[in-house]
């Protein structure tokens, strides 16, 4: 599962609800979640299923083979959350033979007619109808919603709503839309039988083996996945998809997508094939599926779903030509959850205490995918920002990688499992070299394959493959929190000819760790390459001819360390220049973030830095810059003016535009009303706003051009002022993700706060159905995420009844529209209702 990526907004919020249930639960007795203990195992699942679009619930029909998975059994337990049993029996040779069962607590516990023993296989047939409204479990931060199976728009009502049936069981929630044993560690074939209206298609898991039309319209389909997965992997999408075609060798590579968005599948997901190719080479084991295809859903509860065979997408997949030029902004969730294949589908995580066996490797991933495609410097900027996510965020320093004391089982979707576990993989190839890394990776698969497995079996192949010991390193990175804490000084022997390095670990565990120290003379660096002792401080003596003029230490960026770094100026430019790993360039970069302006060395830097390479540092770079300041105009500005009207990447474009719109310098005009017909969302918004920044009469007819559906947040967050002070009414809806939030980005931004203020009192006073269900949309996805905080449910609340005060005087004042604003205003007190 790659995790809905959040706002801004909701950040502040996520952390803020962490924080606060960090302290509610302190001191409590920790709990230990046990791998949970199969009794019995699961042979093949058959299902045949209808659905009733009305009601919004699903008829069906279950034959579950199965048999003890040890000790002999007379009774067969399953989970089947909110559904109401009809029909309880033993199938044999076609003839059905009635059992007793008991359903109570969403469980479903069947006698047998004997008592069975392990291995021998009976065949239980349960007819059953799921009512996904009627289940009691609820979402989290990683999932918002946990009712497994969804109905999007089943009425028709919505006219901009496509009308959709997705699953999603990640965790637990299969046992939501059919009976069975909701747990990691179980594993089965399957098949579905599928009967749908016939202007729909379907997909399932594996492939579709037959399809029969029916009468009154319907079709059934006929799916057959013939290998053994996990029950939370099952899946069922049904809407109106195009499917475009692709393949990977013969492996079918299937896109369904809708059908606005059909002429930009390719350009959406034409990388998989390669990525198929890429990653079956890298880990010495073919794709083991027999085919892979992707979907989208729309309200999708999370960001994407690894669904064997048929990955599951959030809408913000659906891009469009002026986001691609750009960027694909979903390409490395695309290469998680087909990574996802091998880890996590292949070879499963035993309980949700090992999830980083799924997770971590799939984040890593995106490290290998990037790397291969776009580059070294790409994937480092891509691992440094989720690093940087993790260790931004204290509540998780005390969280150990796999752990069996989480309160609820989706705790561990976090920056933990997912960018910390990245990032120590990282770490770990780093060490082994890469020969043995993935030879350790394809040991762990063939070891395991169609099984589960957890990080001690990890460990043991790439000790198996290595001759490594790494108990050392599992200990502290897997069963242990935290990491390296790093104060570092050093000071010049002159009589030894020495400079020594002291590393000082600050936080209370001290680790162990290989270490890259780049030492420099004469502005050019040595790489040292040292074995750091768990211990609070170890230190290093290398001949120097003189004083170092500095020290970097992780100069390979490779360490997951929070580094408490000073430098000057002037040592920052020296380590830009004269080192070859992005991460140190870029930190050297955001180093002289405060001294731009202010020091010459920081503005030779900026000089440098946007002539480097790579784009993300070209970026970096202009955003840094303020050319309202003549003497960095002087220096800097026509290198920027080139790359505003020449740069290769529209987003370094689109930041250069963005940078000399600072100068008010009617004499850049022409490039930025160039940059208001550029295809490119981003030149266009940056234009857009240098235009109005320069000749505020142009606001609505500029603002009203950019499509901002869809658009990244850093966009919008530009075209939000821009848009509220005008009152672009077209653009109303597009600013709900800001408005809804407001009174948490004030404190993060108090400028774009205001805003946002004055966008949600816009909406409140405005007959516009779609914004405001927009906002009540938004903050229902983002309940899970704000859990039991009192102090941000109460700050919603308040703003939801200001809002809906507002809409009642908009009614009185404006009665002929009273079905529109009565909408509104349901919608506002429904959302009020959920904060309560």
């Amino acid at each position: 599962m790659k995790k809905a990526i959040l706002s801004v907004a909701i950040l502040g919020i996520f952390f803020s609800a962490n924080v606060a249930a960090q302290t509610e639960t302190s001191g409590r007795e920790k709990v230990y979640r046990a791998t949970h203990t199969k009794v019995t195992e699961l042979k093949h699942t058959k299902l045949k299923v209808n659905f009733d679009y009305q009601k919004e619930q699903m008829n069906g029909e279950e034959w579950l083979t199965a048999s003890p998975y040890f000790y002999p059994s007379s009774t067969l337990t399953l989970d089947a959350k909110g559904m109401l049993i009809h029909e309880v029996a033993l199938e044999t040779n076609g003839k059905k033979s009635p059992l007793k069962y008991d359903y109570k607590d969403d469980v479903l516990t069947i006698n047998l007619d004997k008592t069975y023993q392990k291995n021998q296989d009976y065949t239980v047939y349960i007819k059953y109808t799921s009512r996904p409204n009627e289940v009691k479990q609820e979402g989290s931060a990683a999932i918002n919603d946990a009712k497994g199976l969804y109905f999007i728009n089943a009425q028709g009502k919505d006219p901009d709503m496509p009308t959709q049936i997705w699953t999603q069981g990640e965790t637990e929630s299969s046992s939501a839309w059919f009976p069975t044993i909701d747990k990691p560690n179980q594993k089965t074939t399957q098949e579905i039988y599928m009967t749908v209206p016939d202007k729909y298609v379907t997909l399932s898991n594996g492939i579709l083996k037959d399809s029969q039309k029916e009468s009154n319209g319907l079709r059934t389909d006929h799916w057959v996945m013939d290998k053994r997965h996990s029950t939370y992997l099952f899946f069922m999408g049904v809407g109106e998809y195009a499917v475009v075609k692709d393949k990977w060798r013969n492996i079918p590579v299937d896109y369904y997508i809708e059908k606005e968005y059909e002429p930009y599948a390719k350009q959406i997901y034409g990388n998989t094939p390669e990525m198929i190719e890429f990653f079956s080479k890298k880990l010495g084991y073919d794709y083991p599926w027999a085919k892979y295809a992707q979907i989208s859903g729309r309200n999708y509860v999370s960001g994407a779903m690894e669904n064997t065979t048929a990955t599951l997408h959030g809408s913000d997949i659906l891009q469009k030509p002026g986001q691609f030029i750009d960027e694909n902004t979903w390409e490395d969730t695309i290469a998680h959850e087909l990574f996802h294949h091998w880890f996590g589908d292949l070879v499963t995580a035993e309980s949700w205490s090992n999830l980083t066996v799924n997770e971590s490797f799939a984040n890593y991933s995106e490290y290998l995918w990037n790397e291969f495609k776009y580059g070294k410097d790409q994937a480092d900027y891509h691992q440094m920002t989720d690093v940087n996510m993790y260790i931004h965020n204290p509540t998780d320093f005390k969280k150990d990688l796999v752990r069996f004391d989480y309160s609820s089982r989706e705790d561990v979707f976090d920056l933990v499992t997912y960018q910390k576990g990245g990032g120590i993989l990282h770490m770990l190839r780093n060490y082994l070299g890469d020969e043995a890394f993935f030879a350790g990776m394809q040991d762990y698969l063939k070891t395991n394959e169609y099984q589960n497995a957890e990080a001690h079996q990890l460990r043991l192949s790439f000790e198996k493959v290595s001759g490594k010991d790494l108990n050392w390193f599992f200990n502290q990175w897997y069963f242990g929190s935290g990491n390296p804490k790093i104060n570092y000084s050093y000071t010049f022997e002159p009589v030894k000819k020495q400079v020594a390095v002291t590393i000082e670990q600050t936080q209370e565990q001290p680790f162990q760790f290989p270490l890259a120290i780049d030492v420099y003379e004469n502005g050019k660096p040595k790489r040292y390459n040292v074995w750091v002792n768990a211990q609070a401080k170890n230190t290093f003596n290398f001949d120097v001819s003189k004083n170092a003029d500095l020290v970097n230490i992780n100069a390979d960026g490779v360490l997951l360390a929070d580094i408490n770094d000073t430098k000057t100026p002037e040592q920052y430019l020296m380590q830009f220049t004269g080192s070859k790993e992005f991460k140190s360039r870029y930190n050297a970069l955001n180093g002289i973030k405060d001294q731009v302006g202010k020091n010459p060395a920081a503005t030779k830097l900026l000089s440098a830095a946007i002539k480097d390479p790579y784009f993300r540092t070209r970026i970096k770079a202009l955003q840094l810059m303020d050319l309202s300041n003549a003497d960095q105009l002087k220096a800097l500005g026509a290198d920027v003016e080139k790359l505003a009207a020449n740069d290769p990447k529209t987003l370094v474009q689109a930041a250069a535009i963005s940078a000399l719109a600072k100068t008010k310098d009617k004499k850049y005009m022409p490039i930025f009303e160039k940059g208001t017909n550029a295809v490119s969302n981003a030149v266009k918004g940056s234009s857009v706003g240098a235009v109005i920044a320069i000749d505020p009469a142009k606001a609505a007819a500029y603002a009203d051009k950019i499509d901002l559906e869809g658009a990244s947040e850093t966009l919008a967050a530009q075209m939000l002022p821009i848009i509220v002070k005008n009152k672009v009414s077209s653009q109303m809806a597009n600013i709900a993700q800001f408005a809804a939030f407001y009174p948490f980005i004030k404190f993060q931004n108090p400028e774009l706060g205001k805003s946002a203020e004055e966008g949600f009192n816009w909406i409140m006073t405005s007959d516009n159905l779609k914004a405001t269900e927009s906002i009540t949309k938004i903050l229902g996805q983002a309940k899970g995420q704000i859990g039991e905080n009192p102090q941000v449910k109460m700050m919603i609340s308040q703003m939801l009844k200001d809002g809906l005060n507002k809409k009642m005087d908009l009614l009185k004042q404006n009665p002929q529209s009273s079905a529109s604003i009565n909408k509104q205003i349901d919608a506002l007190n429904k959302a009020i209702e959920d904060f309560k």
